[in-house]
């Protein structure tokens, strides 16, 4: 499967940067994977847009791809043939991107197979499901020159833009700190029995790399997440932003120390990962130290720092500590800040996303550095988040070595830096 498709990879690149290349007005034709919560908003970025055709929707699910097809139809938008294997996609040389919304799981794969077939891709966050696949999700793009975007659309945001900026500047003095925040009141999953997988479902196509596990609704659609299987947790979930803004923020890339703890407090139910969890992260920047943090929380929280108003409720920000005062991120589009001891306010500004405009503009100037979420840059991000869930997962503080990729003496870290990959599904170590 892997050489079919890098046989056909240079061929099928070749042609795609000519279609992409040919005028601005020129209609790039991007394929949907996943017809959840998230690739709604996907359909709705490649419906609405300006010589930007939907060309195909991907799951396994009939139910869900049947629900887009009827909002489609209710928008009065042309209807688009249906999936529910991605390679039938990446098999059609008329499709310029997949745009890929599925579980954490199968982001890295599907985006090597599309790299490989010559597509352009866009993927939601977090890009991997482990260390060994920010890797080489990287390595694929650069090998098959692809225009690859992770979805942390705060990157796009010029308020967000700006704020970093100023950072980078020396506005608010030395950047020595930051602070990521994921407090949301979400509610037991409770427990579900083993049972049929229901009609018109691919389950051995949705479990993909992951080991085939008796069919539960628990494992399915959303809660998936909470299964170390499948997901990452809220640190990689929601919180997978947050990490990546902070990362920004601080200017920094690979850690020293990585240190977890945390744990499941409230209920007794089916989820795996915590939902509650502290990450502490250290930095070397030209022998200087820097810092960041991270905190999770499930249930009701205070709020920090003014992020997403008075009342108690979901806190969802960052806070970057520095010399001369310092800068708040309330949510993804919004920053305030405040300056000196006496606190006065300082620069702000609030402006919304344009992500997805993004990505067609770079894969209109084949050029990465139009990328504002670059996919090396997404997958740098979510190495903080798999090591700070190793870290709690084995309960002890890990050095990180950035020549090697590996956790310095830490055999048992290491080997949790990948998975064994149920075949034909598998993570190449070549691409």
């Amino acid at each position: 499967m892997n050489r079919r498709y890098f046989m056909m990879g240079s061929a099928a690149a070749a042609t795609q940067i000519v279609r992409a290349q040919k005028s601005p007005n020129d209609t790039v034709r991007v394929a949907v994977v996943g017809c959840g919560g998230r690739g709604g908003s996907h359909m709705s970025a490649w419906t609405s847009q300006p010589n930007v055709e939907l060309a195909a929707l991907v799951d396994v699910d009939d139910s869900h791809s049947e629900r887009f097809l009827g909002t489609l139809a209710k928008g009065n938008k042309k209807s688009v043939p249906v999936f529910r294997d991605i390679r039938k996609v990446l098999e059609d040389k008329n499709i310029d991107a997949v745009s890929i919304a599925s579980p954490n799981h199968w982001h890295t794969l599907q985006t090597i197979w599309a790299c490989q077939a010559g597509k352009d891709v866009y993927v939601e966050k977090p890009c991997s499901h482990n260390v060994f696949e920010s890797k080489q999700i990287v390595a694929a793009a650069r090998k098959y020159d692809r225009v690859v975007q992770m979805g942390s659309q705060s990157r796009s945001s010029p308020a967000l833009q700006e704020a970093v900026s100023k950072m980078r500047a020396g506005e608010f003095g030395e950047i020595y700190m930051s602070r990521g925040l994921c407090f949301k009141a979400r509610n037991t999953i409770g427990k579900t029995p083993v049972e049929k997988v229901p009609l018109g479902v691919d389950y051995d196509m949705w479990t993909g790399p992951a080991p085939l596990r008796p069919f539960t609704k628990n494992r399915f659609h959303y809660n998936w997440h909470w299964f170390w299987d499948t997901g990452n947790g809220d640190l990689g979930n929601q919180g997978i932003h947050e990490v990546d803004i902070a990362r920004w923020g601080l200017g920094v890339t690979h850690p020293t120390k990585v240190s977890s703890i945390g744990g499941k407090f409230m209920f007794d139910d089916d989820q795996e990962t915590p939902n509650t969890i502290t990450s502490s992260f250290e930095f070397n920047v030209g022998g200087k130290p820097k810092m960041m943090t991270f905190e999770v929380r499930h249930w009701y929280s205070n709020h920090e720092a003014g992020i997403n108003g008075e009342r108690a409720g979901n806190t969802i920000g960052n806070t970057f500590y520095g010399s001369n005062g310092y800068v708040v991120i309330d949510n993804y589009n919004k920053y305030t800040s405040f300056m000196g001891s006496d606190g006065k306010p300082g620069p702000a500004r609030t402006e919304r996303d344009h992500h997805f405009e993004n990505f067609i503009t770079g894969m209109r100037s084949r050029k990465r550095e139009d990328l504002n979420a670059e996919i090396e840059e997404g997958a740098m991000s979510c190495v903080l988040m798999h090591l700070a869930n190793v870290s709690y997962r084995l309960g002890r503080t890990l050095h990180w070595d950035e020549k090697t990729w590996t956790v310095k003496g830490d055999a048992e870290a290491n080997k949790m830096l990948t998975r064994e990959y149920r075949k034909p599904y598998v993570v190449p170590e070549k691409v």
